[in-house]
């Protein structure tokens, strides 16, 4: 299978955005370690729909006139993993969760770590918030995009000034 790619830049840096046959399949991150997610091929397509579509509702997003994203989503890999992934589409706009609260919601409550790894190769941050994930103390964790921009998009979305 190919993959299309468009750049775009946003308030968070100048991201990759990938889309597959059924829908789009990842946000890269500048300087992005290329086994965290493992594509085929991929094409520059500007003009492919989903990546249009998804640049626009990223732009709503950062803009603060979208708190649900509907562009379709194409993940790729294991069964947990999807589990953790659909998980955290379930985290509304402005909230957060700790590791060990999806690992019981997916029905797994010993599987906090687990789930922290599947949340560090989720292929579609910001859409799938993995940002919205905090340690068991409510500390910040890991995040592809780095710390910052993991606290800019909790500290946007709770309302909160943007320094």
């Amino acid at each position: 299978m190919s993959y299309s790619f468009k750049m775009t830049d946003t308030p968070v840096g100048r991201l990759k955005l990938v889309a597959g046959d059924l829908g789009l399949a990842a946000i890269l991150w500048p300087d992005e370690d290329p086994r965290r997610v493992r594509l085929g091929p991929l094409v520059e397509d500007e003009g492919h729909p989903i990546l249009i579509e998804t640049e626009r509702q990223l732009a709503a997003y950062f803009a603060g006139t979208l708190t649900r994203f509907t562009v379709p989503l194409d993940f790729q890999g294991t069964a947990f993993q999807k589990s953790v992934w659909q998980a955290l589409l379930a985290i509304p706009f402005g909230e957060t969760r700790s590791y060990g609260e999806i690992a019981r919601q997916i029905g797994k409550p010993s599987a906090a770590r687990a789930v922290g790894a599947a949340n560090g190769r989720n292929p579609i941050s910001i859409i799938a918030p993995c940002h919205r994930l905090l340690g068991s103390n409510g500390e910040l964790t890991g995040f592809a995009g780095g710390l910052a921009v993991k606290e800019h998009l909790l500290r946007m979305e709770a309302g909160a000034p943007i320094s």
